[in-house]
């Protein structure tokens, strides 16, 4: 179990570039010469690109939910007012 963490520990360094330089070589060697590595690192770089893609979906919702809220309810009039002549010159 504690290689697997450290194995993963690794691939992260090297894919958040966290790495020192002479480390990050010798992981790419290893890359090119364990295909298990390599397939574990693609594997490891889908989850980051989609938890990276979870979290701008995430924070979308979170700016469209203040805009409704900015714009649609009552008690924000002067602030959508106030917005609209700045965009009206």
């Amino acid at each position: 179990m504690r290689t697997s963490l450290n194995n993963i520990a690794q691939t992260e360094a090297y894919l958040l570039k966290k790495a020192n330089p002479a480390n990050s070589l010798l992981f790419e060697a290893k890359i090119l010469l364990d295909q298990d590595l390599q397939t574990r690192v693609s594997q490891q770089r889908q989850v980051y690109t989609l938890v990276q893609q979870y979290g701008r979906k995430q924070v979308k919702a979170e700016i469209e939910a203040v805009h409704q809220q900015l714009f649609n309810q009552p008690e924000h009039l002067s602030f959508r007012q106030k917005i609209t002549r700045i965009f009206l010159r």
